[in-house]
């Protein structure tokens, strides 16, 4: 098991577009990615509970990630938050 913790920046933090990206991306990986944030723990692979997880702009979240291939799927996380999840 990896994990990073890191501030969601983008300007509307994690609504239908982020989120559609950010689930799509980790679910080419065959580890499981976990988001803990605002008191909760929300699959990183489905966009509806990524959504529903409610994380603004501001937010810190744990991003978790275990399996056989953690290290490259929390790399791309890590990556994507950083750019802005294409905002």
């Amino acid at each position: 098991m990896v994990s990073e913790t890191i501030t969601i920046t983008n300007p509307t933090g994690l609504h239908m577009r982020p989120a559609g990206l950010f689930a799509s991306t980790m679910g080419k990986f065959k580890s499981n990615v976990t988001i803990k944030g605002n008191g909760k723990e929300i699959n990183g692979k489905s966009p509806m509970a990524i959504m529903a997880g409610g994380i603004g702009t501001g937010t810190e979240v744990e991003i978790v990630v275990e399996g056989e291939d953690e290290q490259e799927a929390l790399k791309e996380a890590i990556d994507l938050i950083k750019s802005g999840l294409g905002e």
